[in-house]
């Protein structure tokens, strides 16, 4: 066991933790007054369900022993050999408890990101059993597949920090719960304006606060590796904050503070899968065109019909596909990719990003069926005209 390495991932993993609440507050601003208490309640509830479940089921599926590349064994069910010694952990350096932790707080982040493509129209009694089914039948493969020693991880696919297993597989399941659940009632007609854009740019400090935390900690050691997944983190969210808000400027004729919010998250979210493998002048270019792109993404939910309310799809399924593709091109530490001489990797890429895409859109809207079919996705008309703090929770975030 390193205790240098125990330490920073220690902290990596809190900050992690800290980038939950923060995507609370990111999506809960852009939400209406009436709908804050539950947008938030949303994604905080991960932190007690997902981390329970991840405990006694999610960790031991992701990180078992392989089998047949697909799933892991139950080797660690509810956490059978996790121990405060190096036995057993797949980071030798650190306590298994510390690297099951670390990855615990990815589990819970990623359900809470797809909530925001049903945010104000999904009741939150089938939010918790979607996202426990979500974790074990869609997550864990997820990850075990790219980072268990599955068949991605055979071919030699790149993912450093979860640009399929986090971003993508989540925007899948996005994408699957708009078509399943429908547009919010009003959609494209009403005005829905977010309420408070203060409480989403904080959110979005947070995230990319604790995004280095998630990037740098993925280098599993307080090393070169770490410092280098730190920097390009900070230098893609910089740049594309630049590009949405020039692309902004061009298209509607103003800079807004949300563009600037939104175009750091797809920065952050861009560079995931490619933070340890570019050097920095690269992921201000992965940055900068992963701002644009985004931006170009939320637009096509209103070519093509579907009712995404914050944007889960735009930013991180085309970020995320973009940051997964952009290693195949500029990978240099660690792996070549085709800028390097090794155009094969960008070709293991697109396989990869085909297979998470189909995988978890296909899952994932099969689960939002069975859900719907047995308990209802979706509030009553009432309901969701009431608002969800009320109808929900029987409270309101704000007394005036």
């Amino acid at each position: 066991m390193n205790v240098a390495d125990t330490s920073f991932i220690l902290v990596c993993a809190a900050l992690v933790m800290f980038m939950t609440p923060g995507l609370a507050l990111f999506y809960a601003g852009m939400t209406r007054s009436k709908n804050v208490l539950g947008t938030l309640m949303q994604s905080f509830i991960m932190l007690g369900l997902i981390s329970i479940l991840w405990a006694v089921v999610g960790y031991t599926l992701s990180f078992g022993g392989d089998i047949g590349g697909v799933i892991g064994g139950l080797d660690f069910f509810a956490l059978s050999g996790v121990g405060m010694d190096t036995a057993g952990s797949p980071a030798d350096n650190l306590p298994h408890l510390l690297f099951m932790v670390f990855q615990c707080m990815f589990a819970v982040i990623t359900p809470a990101l797809i909530t925001g493509a049903f945010a104000e129209r999904m009741k939150f009694s089938a939010l918790l059993v979607f996202s426990s089914f979500w974790l074990i039948l869609v997550y864990a493969p997820m990850c075990h597949w790219v980072w268990g020693g599955g068949w991605m991880d055979e071919i030699g696919a790149l993912d450093f920090a979860g640009g399929a297993v986090v971003h993508m597989s989540s925007a899948a399941a996005a994408l699957a719960a708009c078509l399943v659940i429908g547009k919010r009632k009003g959609h494209g007609k009403d005005p829905f304006i977010p309420h408070n854009l203060p409480m989403t740019l904080l959110g979005a400090g947070i995230l990319w606060f604790g995004w280095f935390g998630f990037n740098a900690g993925s280098a599993l050691a307080a090393d070169g590796l770490a410092a280098n997944a730190f920097v390009t983190t900070h230098l893609a969210a910089a740049a594309a904050t630049l590009g949405w808000l020039l692309v902004e400027r061009i298209h509607s004729g103003k800079p807004t503070t949300l563009g600037a919010a939104s175009g750091a998250v797809a920065g952050l979210v861009a560079i995931t899968p490619a933070a340890g493998f570019v050097t920095p002048m690269a992921a201000i270019i992965i940055g900068a065109v992963g701002g644009v792109a985004c931006y170009g993404g939320v637009l096509l939910k209103s070519l093509l019909g579907y009712d995404d309310s914050l944007d889960v799809v735009g930013i991180h399924g085309i970020g995320g596909t973009w940051g997964a593709l952009a290693t195949g091109v500029f990978a240099s530490i660690g792996a070549e990719g085709l800028f390097y001489g090794n155009p094969a990797q960008l070709w293991i890429q697109f396989e990869s990003v085909v297979a998470t895409w189909v995988y978890c859109f296909v899952v994932s809207w099969v689960l939002l069926k069975l859900v719907d079919g047995f308990m209802g996705l979706r509030v009553s008309e009432e309901d969701e005209v009431r608002g969800l703090d009320v109808s929900e929770h029987s409270e309101t975030g704000y007394q005036y």
